[in-house]
């Protein structure tokens, strides 16, 4: 029994030092990363084409480089010093994670990677071991880089048998060529550029029944694409269109372009490999098929830039009939009616000035918004009210027309061209400050065929852009230019009265309701602190202007010291309002509602992640894109979303209901509204969750009559 014993430790240690002795590898180890030379067998054969990788495993929170670094850094390389007669291939590189970093983006690594090479033995060995030597250099980062370079070997056996497979690095090499960017025919991708996009068309294969909820696109070659800027995935049918910004400062834009696309869902089916291969040439047009207004295309057709010509064009109009534009319009309407009874300047030129205060804003709108989105900022119509400062400067303003219209102070011209003088200089800046005014009181509401034109307009060349935000001013300013170039339709209008002065007054208090509710949208984004700061400024600037109003007639030095003290209070007043910014609190999120109703309707907060378990459930649901500053968002909340009759329809079909809310700026829910074709809200997009039917948008202006009917496609 003990010679058995001692037999089997015997060949335990013989074959421990034989293994040893065949197959070796030695890690060296530098501050931040251990690195060696790796294979899954455990030997090799002539002629035979085997894998070797550098295997690299960094400190946590420390990362290496991909293939193309992005923003900044280097790649790993490798420099091979092989036996005679031996070949080696390129890296087969997994593909990568977006790393960012103070607006820096780079794609790289972390935790423990594998770069596999493929080496082909020469036909003719002898049986002794061959030695696979490396230098291995990289630039391993955290908050600083640090360029690292070692010196690595690895022994291998040379055997005439097939080699068996070394369980060490068995499940590593199996996991790594997982993550490798697939080769698959049946799936067709093409690329095509605009001047500032390229834009890669998807085609699944029949045979691929799952839904892409998220590409992303990793480019190998540098300068090409801007790895900062948001991506954005479109669905057209049973295609996908993924817009890729192009780098501003590329000097030449290739004629192919090679990469990676990068979907959770996987090419082959839900939990597959998630990377595809890409190199495909850069057309100028896809071949066959015509990209939808969601995801706008190079040569994208004339008919279709004329029809969201068209549709901007109605939406201005439109506008005209919402509540935000309203009050300050109907001030302009005074104007007309004191210009209809005056010869002094035809009427019909006071609307084409006001025209030109409209258009002139418009293009000052749309230049901010391609200029910032071109820096990858996710923005949409009326992004300008996601920002405190703008708020406050807003509700000064309108605090201040409301004094005005209630007969507080005057200042010779009113801001709105209603109390506009004999001179022709006074009343065209009266109506040319009217069309600039209208523009920014519009900018919170949303009218039917807005939504679609401007989602097309600003992922269009900078051109058509400018032209949809120009037709969408023309139709705003149109039922004016039409009113004030008619004589006949002028006659309609009644002769001015003491109706003038009530009707000024009334308005007066439409603007007051506005000052409420711009006040209440930035107690939702900074809370109460810097809604009091602003109130004390309104206060203290009413006092102003009060002052200066009250003591106008006065001479001499009584009216110097009122002016003076009116200065004071009004500039003052100002500058405390904006001084309680900083005491901004965190944004206020919106929280789950406690059953909204006796229906037992409960409004969740959106979460990406939230939507992808429905879609996975087979969950029927309803997104309500929304805003505190959107006029047309609470409206339609008040008049459709929780009337009784959609709460009841919700309830019963077991619709899960989730509300995105863009008050602040947000650029996951700013990238979800993108994927939709649109960049403002209101958007409304509800989901059977039946396999296959894709979500469906809803109107911007909803009753309860439209949310209904899409509703009875569940209980088909």
């Amino acid at each position: 029994m003990n010679r058995r014993l001692l037999s089997l430790i015997t060949l335990l240690i013989t074959s421990s030092f034989l293994w040893s002795t065949l197959v070796s590898a030695k890690s060296v180890k530098t501050d931040h990363v251990e690195a060696e030379l790796v294979t899954p067998l455990e030997s090799i054969q002539p002629g035979q084409t085997f894998e070797v990788a550098l295997r690299l495993k960094m400190q946590k929170e420390w990362h290496v480089y991909w293939e193309n670094p992005g923003d900044a850094g280097l790649p790993p390389e490798i420099e091979w010093k092989l036996p005679d007669g031996f070949k080696v291939g390129e890296i087969k590189w997994p593909y990568p994670h977006r790393i960012s970093v103070e607006g820096v983006t780079n794609y790289g690594f972390g935790g423990e990677i594998f770069l596999i090479s493929e080496v082909t033995a020469p036909e003719t060995l002898n049986e002794d071991p061959v030695e696979i030597k490396a230098t291995a250099n990289w630039l391993v980062c955290k908050d600083i880089c640090i360029p690292e370079s070692v010196d690595l070997s690895l022994t291998l056996p040379v055997r005439a048998e097939t080699p068996s497979i070394n369980p060490k690095w068995q499940e590593a090499f199996a996991h790594t060529r997982t993550l490798l960017p697939l080769e698959l025919k049946d799936w067709q991708v093409e690329a095509a550029k605009t001047d500032s996009f390229v834009i890669f068309q998807i085609t699944p294969p029949e045979w691929f029944d799952a839904e892409l909820t998220d590409v992303e696109f990793f480019c190998r070659q540098e300068m090409v694409v801007n790895h900062n800027a948001k991506q954005y995935l479109t669905k057209n049918g049973n295609q996908y269109h993924l817009k890729v910004r192009l780098d501003e400062y590329a000097e030449e834009i290739p004629e192919k372009i090679s990469g990676v696309l990068v979907s959770s869902v996987g090419w082959r089916g839900p939990g597959s490999e998630k990377a595809l291969n890409v190199d495909t040439p850069l057309k100028s047009s896809f071949s066959e098929t015509t990209v939808s207004q969601s995801a706008p295309t190079p040569g994208v057709a004339a008919g279709q830039i004329l029809l969201m010509f068209l549709s901007a064009f109605l939406g201005g109009m439109i506008l005209n009939l919402m509540p935000c534009v309203l009050p300050v319009l109907s001030l302009k309407i005074l104007g007309f009616v004191k210009q209809a009874n005056e010869s002094h300047t035809s009427p019909w030129v006071h609307g084409l000035v006001f025209t030109l205060g409209v258009l002139i804003s418009f293009w000052a709108l749309a230049g901010v918004l391609l200029i910032l989105r071109a820096g990858g900022e996710q923005l949409g119509w009326g992004f300008q009210l996601q920002s405190p400062p703008f708020l406050i400067a807003l509700s000064l303003l309108m605090f201040l027309m409301g004094l005005n219209m209630f007969g507080v102070f005057e200042i010779g011209e009113s801001l709105t061209g209603v109390g506009a003088s004999q001179q022709n200089k006074g009343g065209f800046a009266g109506s040319f400050f009217s069309g600039i005014l209208a523009t920014i009181v519009a900018t919170p509401c949303t009218a039917p065929f807005m939504g679609a034109a401007l989602g097309f307009a600003l992922v269009q060349p900078a051109w058509i852009s400018i032209m949809v935000f120009t037709a969408l001013g023309l139709g705003m300013a149109f039922p004016y230019v039409v009113l004030t170039s008619s004589p006949a339709l002028l006659k309609y209008v009644p002769k001015p009265g003491r109706w003038m002065e009530s009707l000024k007054q009334f308005m007066g208090f439409l603007l007051m309701a506005t000052v409420v509710w711009l006040v209440w949208t930035l107690g939702h984004q900074t809370g109460i602190n810097t809604v009091s700061v602003l109130l004390i400024g309104l206060l203290t600037a009413g006092l102003g202007v009060w002052v200066w109003g009250r003591w106008s007639e006065e001479d001499g030095i009584p009216l110097i010291i009122a002016r003076t003290v009116a200065i004071l209070a009004l500039m003052g007043g100002i500058l405390f309002s904006f001084s309680g910014t900083k005491f901004a609190e965190a944004p206020v999120e919106a929280a789950p509602l406690e059953a909204t109703s006796q229906h037992g309707v409960v409004w969740e907060p959106f979460s990406p992640e939230r939507v992808a378990e429905l879609k996975a459930a087979g969950t029927p649901y309803f997104i309500d894109f929304t805003a505190k500053w959107c006029l047309s968002c609470q409206v339609n909340k008040k008049v459709a979303l929780h009337s009784a009759k959609v709460e009841k329809k919700f309830a019963e079909l077991g619709v899960v209901t989730l509300e995105a809310d863009w008050t602040s700026r947000d650029p996951v829910i700013g990238e979800e509204i993108a994927k939709f074709g649109r960049n403002s809200v209101p958007v409304y997009v509800f989901s059977t969750g039946k396999p296959g039917e894709a979500p469906v948008l809803l109107p911007e202006i909803l009753t309860p009559e439209i949310i209904l009917k899409e509703l009875k496609r569940l209980e088909l």
